[in-house]
């Protein structure tokens, strides 16, 4: 492994950072401390900070010692509304909010990174530091792009990582255009004639119409659309009834659904609508449907991946970035920024185990290893972006 050497003095500095992130988790758009620790080290160091970008955003730029490309490096720093469990030190302090996804774990890399260039400074161009609030399907992304992020920053290309529990720590993967899955939210409400259980011929059962959706709904994949046409669709909540002798009057329907092109997601959308209004007609009740796309797919430029996974293979070795992995089913609102600028979205392998916890459960906890491998790769991104313009004569 070929860690950047700037970097090893930092890495108790870095773990530190993380610890205390994770410790004091904020959700989406409410990451006031967060942004304020964030404000603070990068002040310290000299380097120039924009706060307040989207409301909880921070923008962060380092200029080389000439004019050249700008590079933007994103981290994201929300948290999630889950109660953590186990005993380690540094857990929540926050009851009902921890970070399961790792997004304090991205922050520090990214300010590892920043705290060697800011004394570096050897490159060409200008590195905009994006920490990026509420990308757990609020809009982060979309709410910066929407502050002028691009506007005021000018980013010629970007760059974002993730790490990746189900990959070995000290391997990474890289996808030749589409790497996450975009996403869309659904709600169904059933209405009916609620009644007595003994009597159910005398309404209509919001609860059975609701019960056969369910089925039809998940079956919409394998039936329903082109094999090729990946996706999966997911009812995670049925609420409904209170009682074990009564038909309730209503029941809703609460899931997801995700497919790797924005035509699949609208194609799903077509066919959930003919499902539901025809089973609701079939029960003879009524049937209100909300679908909502929250992520776009995350599309890689292919030249831009191959960047990237040339700075990874830098880092980690030959051998050890995979680009053969299939785009994976999980979303990441970072696609809205791949759809502005040409750039990659890579993932860190964290595995230690066969045990190791996954992404949003409520035992997770980022590996701290991992901390100087994620701040090298954004280094490494400096130099191999930068670099031509730095040589140009």
């Amino acid at each position: 492994m070929n860690l950047d050497p700037a970097l090893t003095p930092l890495v108790g500095d870095m773990t530190a950072w993380r610890r205390r992130f994770h410790q004091h988790p904020e959700l989406g758009f409410e990451e006031i401390e967060t942004s304020h620790q964030v404000v603070r080290l990068l002040e310290s160091w000299g380097v120039e900070t924009h706060a307040g970008i989207a409301g909880t955003g921070v923008v962060g730029i380092i200029r080389g010692h000439s004019d050249g490309p700008g590079l933007g490096l994103r981290a994201d720093m929300d948290a999630l509304p889950i109660q953590e469990y186990g005993g380690r030190a540094h857990r929540s302090r926050r009851d009902g909010c921890m970070h399961a996804c790792g997004h304090d774990g991205h922050t520090a890399m990214l300010l590892g990174a920043a705290r060697v260039l800011s004394e570096r400074r050897d490159f060409a161009g200008q590195v905009n530091l994006i920490f990026q609030p509420a990308e757990e399907g609020l809009g982060g992304a979309k709410a910066m792009i929407e502050d002028g992020l691009f506007e005021r920053f000018g980013c010629d290309s970007i760059f974002a990582l993730h790490n990746a529990p189900q990959l070995p720590l000290g391997s990474a993967a890289v996808h030749s255009g589409t790497a996450c899955a975009g996403a869309a939210t659904f709600r169904v409400v059933v209405r009916g004639q609620g009644g007595h259980a003994a009597n159910p011929h005398l309404g209509s059962s919001a609860i059975s119409a609701a019960a056969s959706m369910v089925a039809t709904l998940e079956a919409i994949p394998a039936r329903r659309l082109h094999p090729a046409a990946m996706s999966v669709i997911s009812v995670a909540a049925i609420d409904g009834g209170r009682a074990f002798n009564v038909i309730p009057d209503s029941v809703t329907l609460l899931g997801t659904a995700r497919a790797f092109d924005a035509a699949t997601l609208m194609a799903i959308e077509t066919q959930m609508r003919q499902i539901v209004l025809g089973v609701g007609a079939a029960f003879s009740v009524t049937v209100d449907l909300e679908f909502q796309i929250i992520f776009s797919p995350t599309v890689n430029n292919v030249t831009e991946a191959a960047v990237a996974a040339a700075a990874l293979e830098h880092v980690l070795g030959a051998g050890q970035v995979r680009r053969d992995l299939a785009p994976v089913t999980g979303s990441e609102d970072f696609a809205y920024m791949l759809e502005r600028r040409p750039g990659a979205f890579v993932l860190l392998g964290a595995g230690v185990s066969d045990a190791t916890p996954m992404l949003h459960a409520a035992d997770y906890d980022f590996e701290d290893r991992l901390l100087p491998i994620g701040a090298s790769f954004f280094l490494q991104m400096v130099d191999l972006k930068l670099r031509t313009a730095r040589e140009a004569p």
